[in-house]
């Protein structure tokens, strides 16, 4: 896993450093480091150690390097935790350094050292290494990383501190200690103290803390080879033309036309905006706009099974934007989810606008939910909805990763109030966001003659996503698809580690969301 970074830490030139994995060449580097390092502490370890080390386990032992020179190492080793328990002494959970433990099969990645050279700590090469570790744990799904930490600055406080009362004093920040200190500013929580771990360490007077990071991703069940819980997705937007059709197979052409393409690059998921059917409004012989939408209503059941077999043959789920539909003497606008594997799912748009309740006489549903896909859990919200918060936090809170907002704005105003909203769910509930919207004109549809779109898919803000929080987005009022990867990993990350958790932090002893509707 090499990389490779410069750093300019002076005027006399720049580093080269490259992490990497040791190898039995790089033993002058790690004895040359150990002996300068550990002098109070027994010194280098053998050669006949580091080979049993690399040999046993080399993806688990790391270093960097510096044009070619090792200048900061850590070794570990896979184990049995239950084998050994907290009670346990270096020597008997490393053997002796030879790690003859190891167990590809045990469950922790315990440390067994870790040095920087002493000209190169400013460089924060052991946050680096850390890393590193926390990325093999990751990947070897392994339930935590433990190690035994020594505690060196105890020898200036053993008269005024028990070990348990200097811990906490370093805890606090009152007291700095080398090791410590880095353990903690990293992420690992101390598990207890322990007596005569390193009985040869003077300064720690052979105390030591029993140190742990737990991996949040760490899966105890046997992931599926095929069909398992996926870590990213692609999604793939239609940016949908509105133009006359004659008839319904002249429409169902041209969605199948986009779905092809999507299927093609190979996209998870389609989707399509709000009544994207509307240009068979045109079809009606009514004079007013509620005719014609009513007349529209009368063409819903056709589509819908004729992109349910797309989604099969093509093997994509598709969001079929939104269409009307009659029920009993009611008129609702419903969002439809075509699964790939021939499933049917919908969402009905909960909060009607004051044109669809006066011009079209429509009504709002009254159920909200999430949907679980073959490529993670969705959440659909229709135009309109996403600009209530509360219908957005409340599918947060059953663990959406994407919201899909299928939505028809005829001015720019209109479509702004969508973006906008769109991009405060996305940090409000640490997921992605996707927008698909129509363009173009149908002047011979009453009330729908004009469109305003920029098809776009939202991110959180923070470090790991871009830096203004929009993964990609369409050329405006421009028919087109837009195509994007999210990786998911990433949401995990920021809910638990981001630079604020907004899932975490709020305060469920002041407020909640509840929902009053049918469940």
């Amino acid at each position: 896993m090499p990389i490779k970074d410069s750093v300019n830490s002076n005027e006399e030139g720049e580093h080269l450093l490259e992490l990497r994995h040791l190898t039995l060449d790089d033993y002058d580097d790690i004895r040359e480091l150990q002996e300068a390092i550990y002098q109070r502490v027994g010194g280098a370890l053998p050669f006949k150690q580091f080979k049993a080390q690399i040999s046993t386990f080399p993806d688990g032992q790391i270093c960097i390097e510096d044009k070619g020179k090792v200048i900061a190492v850590a070794l570990s080793v896979i184990v049995d935790y239950e084998q050994f328990g907290d009670k346990h002494t270096y020597e008997e959970i490393t053997g002796d350094a030879y790690i003859t433990t190891h167990d590809p099969n045990g469950d922790v990645l315990y440390g067994v050292d870790v040095f920087v050279s002493p000209e190169y700590r400013g460089l924060r090469l052991g946050r680096r290494l850390y890393e590193a570790r926390k990325e093999l744990v990751r990947n070897l799904n392994l339930r935590s990383i433990m190690a035994g930490g020594r505690i060196p600055n105890y020898i200036q406080y053993a008269k005024e501190f028990t070990p348990y009362e200097y811990i906490e004093q370093v805890k606090s920040k009152d007291i700095f200690d080398p090791i410590l200190t880095f353990q903690l500013s990293n992420g690992f929580d101390v598990k207890q103290v322990m007596k005569a771990y390193l009985p040869e360490d003077k300064d720690s007077l052979g105390y030591a803390t029993l140190l742990q990071w737990h991996n949040m991703y760490f899966d105890a069940e046997k992931p599926n080879l095929i069909g398992g819980k996926r870590s990213s997705a692609r999604v793939g937007c239609v940016q949908w033309q509105m133009r006359y059709f004659e008839d319904v197979e002249g429409l169902l052409q041209q969605v199948e036309y986009f779905v092809d393409a999507l299927s093609d690059y190979k996209c998870d998921v389609a989707l399509f905006p709000e009544f994207f059917n509307a240009p068979l409004m045109g079809l009606s012989d009514g004079e007013s706009s509620i005719d014609a939408i009513w007349h529209l209503a009368e063409y819903t059941e056709e589509i819908l099974t004729a992109i349910s077999r797309l989604s099969v043959s093509y093997n994509i789920n598709i969001i079929a934007g939104s269409m009307p539909v009659i029920e009993g003497d009611e008129l609702f606008n419903v969002a439809y989810l075509c699964h790939r594997d021939g499933k049917i799912e919908s969402q009905y748009k909960l909060q009607l606008t004051p044109h669809e309740k006066k011009e079209w006489i429509m009504k709002g549903g009254n159920k909200l939910q999430s949907f679980d896909t073959d490529f993670g859990k969705i959440g659909i919200l229709i135009c309109y909805d996403v600009e209530f918060p509360e219908l957005a936090r409340l599918l947060s809170e059953q663990d959406i990763q994407v919201l899909f907002v299928p939505f028809w704005t005829d001015t720019k105003n209109g479509y702004l109030r969508v973006r906008r909203c769109a991009q405060a769910r996305a940090i409000e509930n640490e997921c992605y966001v996707a927008i698909a919207g129509s363009v173009g004109n149908l002047p011979q549809v009453d009330n729908v003659d004009i469109q305003y779109a920029q098809t776009a898919v939202f991110s959180p803000s923070d470090f790991a996503f871009p830096h203004d929080a929009i993964v990609s987005e369409t050329t405006p009022n421009t028919e087109m698809t837009l195509i994007v990867d999210l990786d998911f990993d990433k949401l995990t990350k920021l809910q638990n580690e981001g630079s604020v958790r907004n899932y975490l932090d709020k305060r469920r002893d002041l407020f909640r969301v509840e929902w009053l509707g049918d469940k």
